[in-house]
């Protein structure tokens, strides 16, 4: 059984890889391309790119490159990186697969925790039986 091989719109990886920002945005949808048409914020761009080559030269970036940038629209160039989103109150570590293209960096990093409903203690509410971990 052969795996699936990725296309995004139809195109492959290093179809969309080696397109220009203004081409990939014609593909995206309507939210993604609307915040690429209004400019990605240029220094961490710059940041992404020269990581991207860096990669292709052979060497990786040695950590995970951190921001609060939670918004920031997944471009082809940022597939395979490592980002360390922040959450609020910590950085949580995530590596770009092609399946995120076009979403935000947001998405995949929660800023809140789970709930699990243990017992309410003595003489308490019933409201109190909503325990974060």
């Amino acid at each position: 059984h052969k795996a699936k091989e990725f296309s995004y719109m139809g195109k492959t990886l290093e179809q969309i890889q080696s397109m220009s920002l203004e081409e990939f945005s014609l593909l995206a949808k309507s939210r993604a391309r609307r915040a690429i048409k209004r400019g990605l914020d240029a220094g961490f761009l710059k940041v992404v790119q020269d990581a991207h080559v860096q990669t292709k030269a052979g060497k990786p970036p040695a950590k995970a490159m951190r921001t609060h940038l939670r918004h920031f629209v997944i471009i082809p160039q940022m597939v395979g990186l490592k980002f360390a989103v922040h959450k609020g109150n910590a950085f949580e570590t995530m590596e770009i697969q092609p399946e995120m293209i076009g979403h935000r960096l947001g998405e995949y990093v929660l800023t809140r925790k789970r709930i699990t409903h243990g017992k309410a203690g003595l003489g308490s509410t019933k409201s109190s039986s909503a325990v974060s971990k």
